[in-house]
């Protein structure tokens, strides 16, 4: 899975997509914001230097300060797949991520989402 075309997206155009989802859902950027900076350790002037430096998705997880040791214990399908068992890690990251989203857009409390 190292060359999906995911990867070299730049997160910049994936972010908005995120924060879309979330707000048709009644939830919001902050939120947002929070799940990512939680799920990669970047703070919130962190998170914003990447969006600007339009880096790709490789590249935001490769810089990202330190994943949560708590990830993995976050399960469950994105896109037809368990997380889980993903074993190509930054496609498991992504999907981190994705499921996080997906929990905020359902409207899941941040104290469950944020394990």
């Amino acid at each position: 899975m190292s060359n999906h075309p995911l990867f070299t997206m730049p997160f910049a155009k994936v972010y908005p997509l995120y924060v879309k989802k979330a707000e048709r859902k009644n939830r919001t950027k902050k939120e947002v914001d929070q799940i990512i900076c939680w799920l990669t350790g970047y703070d919130q002037a962190g998170l914003e230097r990447q969006i600007a430096q339009q880096d790709d998705v490789a590249a935001f997880f490769a810089q990202a300060p330190a994943m949560h040791p708590h990830a993995a214990q976050i399960k469950g399908v994105v896109c037809g797949i368990r997380v889980e068992l993903i074993d190509d890690t930054l496609m498991r990251n992504i999907r981190y991520l994705d499921k996080l989203i997906d929990e905020l857009a359902k409207g899941k409390a941040m104290e469950k989402i944020l394990r």
